[in-house]
């Protein structure tokens, strides 16, 4: 099998993630901002790979099944990463509710493709801004420290709880997307 651009970068992004946890466990100081910046690299990646693809037409079947599989899991480890290491109930219930919609809306999407109406569940804008906003939440999350006026966690956490709400809002529209075609196969 030939190895696109994209899909290297992609393969590079699941590399990272033993590399973060490491990193994250790991007992120097700044060990949190070089887990913080391990995340930052694996989003660039995420979205280097597809600019690359749709730029140079290297889209690939099997990147366009590993992309996602990559950014769940970077983005699943680094959360249970965060609830492990600071068990509150609310960073445990949004991370919960993010990984859940995760899960369903890829079992969504898989079986829309099963039954060839995968065009039915394209990615939404809201979607896109989700995505953002975990990623900015989890990186905040991840550096933690406390400034002098501004403690980045309780700032990571609202935001997390920010991307919590536009997980279900968009994991409604996907549902919402695919209901006529759900209720057909009744």
């Amino acid at each position: 099998m030939y190895i696109t651009i994209p899909t290297a970068l992609t393969l590079f992004r699941i590399v990272l993630l033993p590399v973060m946890v490491i990193v994250f466990y790991a007992p120097f100081r700044g060990a949190n901002i070089a887990a913080a910046l391990i995340f930052i690299a694996a989003a660039i990646t995420d979205w280097l790979d597809g600019w690359v693809a749709r730029r140079w037409n290297m889209g690939s079947a099997f990147g366009a099944f590993l992309d996602p599989v990559a950014d769940k899991l970077m983005v699943a480890v680094t959360l249970f990463l965060l609830v492990q290491e600071n068990p509150t109930p609310l960073l445990a219930v949004t991370s919960a509710v993010i990984v859940g919609r995760e899960i369903s809306i890829s079992a969504l999407r898989e079986w829309m493709a099963e039954i060839g109406q995968r065009a039915t569940v394209r990615v939404a804008s809201v979607g896109k801004i989700k995505t953002v906003m975990q990623i900015v939440a989890i990186v905040v999350l991840l550096y933690q420290h406390d400034l002098e006026s501004l403690r980045p966690f309780y700032v990571g956490e609202t935001l997390l709880v920010v991307a919590a709400a536009l997980t279900i809002w968009s994991g409604l529209q996907y549902v919402r997307a695919a209901w006529p075609v759900l209720r057909q196969q009744r």
